[in-house]
């Protein structure tokens, strides 16, 4: 169950990515079909594949100084190629989302068979390779391989809690502290593998570890890896060349570690007393203001409603309104005196509805997700499995995001229906795409490996057109065929006017106030997944998510339930847009956590990255107002429609 390390072209498919497991360590015992163990008898050829280079925090500083990542067989890097030229590996769709870039090798490992010092080819590197080079290696840019589809690491040792894990990836070169580049061009390779029942014709990986260093062979026609060489260094004078030769050893190693499990040295929970810690915390404001405001809306709607139908018996028996005022009762006051304005249409309906259709669809994908990953759907194994299913799921809640906003737009009295339906699939899912493939040129003019493929791009547009749209349309029909959802209460043909209010309940200081605390709930596994996102680590902690992603719903519902509640007792019944924008407005705080983010955790330079990470970020941001706006929406929405549906009304 993990949640692959992003390249920046994926992030969007992250965002919108948000029930029985909980606990922090993975249930990697829990493998299903597609993802079938692949057993080698000695002497067996085992594929080792590489991926994309992608940047980690350097060494010498520990931050991350760019988010863009080149494929393995970049021109400048000169690494070998297979005779015949790399072939790419088959992707799936979600694998080349999140940057994906896997293709064969000149490596060639034999199941349980020892080779020393074996070499690859010879490669010269001019001023200008060796300086690409040389800043790839001061940015901290790491290789990826992947031998029977588990990634080759370096072996690290938890410094709180003493336990060794594998983090996948491996530095393409390190400063020597004598201000000299080193480019590592030789890798012992270790590869722990498992007899099944005993079996030694039936051998599993469990375990790749990949040691680099750099040796500078000389002139030496033939190489020892075993005698004392200086380190290589790329030589950038003007007119400079520097042979290199690329050498590698290959060490099995018998591991009692089962094949089922061997996952689960790569994931290594961090800091999982603060998770916890962050997540009881979250828990317990969350359960005392859904308490609070449970008690405090109760009570007084009890009293509120009581009064008011006492008014109308009042009435009934034809008492003078002196004698209602002298019995204790007045008339309309409240939340009771907008009744007849409160489910007025709003101002633009048209646009609120196409959002609330996106925002139902978003939350209904975001929801099944998390499910699939919680039962064990999206296996390490199976790379890319989170992006794809996540697509799929988008693709086929088309239905649902057409039919609610048709069901909303109805409700408020549209008739623009033709519009509507057109709108719904195509704004929020065309502005976010158009985005993004400006975004993509950047990554396009940079050579960069995270760049989604031309081809790619026309495969999403006819997933886009041919299936999602086909399904809003259904869904919109559908929709628009059901009858209206009918108001409780009749609304005046007359509006009435709006008093003014007070500082709290103004647009911006209320919206602020609601927003902040959604975002308190997610705040710690945010951090967290930004981590994995830019730092290329893997994420797998669904338990911790799904709890979080709830009490995000709950304190987004609470909180914008409050803030209507007040908003109706101070006479204004603008309550639609104010209940989806306060909720949207942690948006704006999950914007601002990633601006600190940046200043305080990466150090990426150029206009590029700049441009990349914030536009990355801002679509990370609207996806969630969207989908918070919503909640936020539909949750005031069924509380103005209980209370209304609760007093008599003449």
């Amino acid at each position: 169950m993990v949640l692959r390390a992003f390249s920046p072209s994926s992030v969007v498919a992250l965002a919108a990515s948000l029930f029985f497991a909980i606990q922090p360590q993975p249930a990697s015992a829990f493998y299903l079909p597609g993802v079938a163990p692949t057993s080698y008898k000695p002497g067996d050829t085992v594929p080792l594949y590489v991926n994309a280079i992608r940047p980690i925090a350097a060494p010498r500083d520990g931050v991350l100084h760019s988010i863009v990542s080149y494929d393995y067989y970049h021109p400048n890097l000169h690494f070998c190629a297979p005779d015949g030229g790399p072939q790419h590996v088959r992707e799936s769709l979600g694998s080349i989302l999140f940057g994906d870039r896997i293709m064969t090798s000149p490596f060639e490992l034999k199941m349980a068979k020892n080779e020393t010092c074996k070499p690859l080819c010879t490669a010269t590197y001019n001023v200008m390779s060796a300086k690409f080079v040389n800043m790839l290696i001061e940015k901290g840019y790491s290789l990826n391989w992947l031998v029977d589809g588990l990634p080759a690491g370096q072996e690290i040792i938890d410094d709180l809690t003493g336990t060794e894990f594998y983090s996948p990836g491996f530095l393409l070169g390190q400063d020597n502290g004598n201000n000299a580049i080193v480019f590592n061009n030789h890798y012992d390779i270790v590869v722990e593998y498992h007899e099944v029942s005993g079996n030694p014709d039936q051998l599993r990986v469990v375990g790749v570890l990949v040691q680099p260093s750099a040796l500078d062979y000389g002139d030496d026609k033939t190489v020892d890896c075993s005698l004392e060489h200086k380190a290589l260094v790329l030589s950038t004078k003007p007119g400079g060349k520097t042979p290199v030769q690329f050498t590698y050893s290959v060490y099995w190693t018998r591991s009692k570690t089962a094949w089922a499990t061997r996952w689960d040295k790569y994931l290594h929970v961090v800091e999982p007393k603060i998770h916890w810690f962050s997540l009881i915390n979250s828990a317990i404001i969350v359960v005392f203001l859904v308490l609070t405001v449970l008690s405090v809306m109760v009570r007084t709607l009890k009293k509120d409603i009581a009064r008011y139908n006492r008014l109308d018996q009042i009435n009934l028996d034809d008492l003078s309104g002196t004698s209602a005022l002298d019995d204790g009762v007045q008339e309309d006051s409240g939340w009771k005196l907008v009744h007849g304005d409160v489910f007025r249409a709003p101002t633009h309906p048209l646009l609120l509805s196409v959002f609330l259709g996106n925002g139902a669809q978003l939350f209904v994908m975001t929801g099944f997700t998390i499910m699939f990953a919680l039962l064990g759907f999206l296996s390490p194994s199976n790379r890319g499995s989170l992006g794809t299913i996540m697509v799929l799921l988008y693709t086929v809640l088309g239905f649902v995001g057409g039919y609610a906003s048709a069901r909303v737009y109805k409700s408020f009295g549209g008739e623009k229906w033709k519009l509507n339906i057109v709108l719904t699939p195509l704004l929020v899912p065309g502005l976010v795409f158009g985005i993004f493939f400006l975004l993509d040129l950047f990554l396009w003019a940079k050579q960069s490996s995270g760049a989604v493929p031309f081809t790619t791009m026309l495969v999403i547009i006819g997933i886009w057109f041919f299936i999602s749209v086909p399904l809003s349309f259904a869904g919109s029909w559908i929709g628009f065929r059901s009858p209206a959802i009918a108001s409780p209460v009749h609304v005046n043909q007359i509006p009435r006017q709006i008093p003014p209010t007070t500082t709290y309940l103004k647009p911006i200081p209320s919206m602020l106030l609601v927003g902040v605390l959604p975002f308190g709930a997610i705040f710690v596994e945010l951090y967290f997944i930004m981590n994995s996102i830019w730092f290329s680590k893997i994420y797998y902690m669904f338990g911790f998510l799904f709890l979080c992603y709830g009490l995000m719903i709950i304190t987004c519902a609470a909180v914008t339930v409050l803030m209507v509640y007040f908003l109706l007792c101070a006479e204004n019944y603008h309550w639609q847009w104010r209940a989806f924008l306060a909720a949207g407005t942690t948006s704006l705080y999950i914007f601002g956590n990633a601006i600190i983010y940046w200043i305080s955790k990466l150090s990426i330079g150029g206009l590029a990255g700049g441009v990349l990470y914030v536009g990355y970020s801002v679509l990370i941001s609207f996806l969630f107002f969207i989908l918070t706006g919503s909640i936020g929406f539909f949750s005031s929405w069924w509380f103005t429609r209980k209370i209304y549906a609760s007093i008599k009304v003449d």
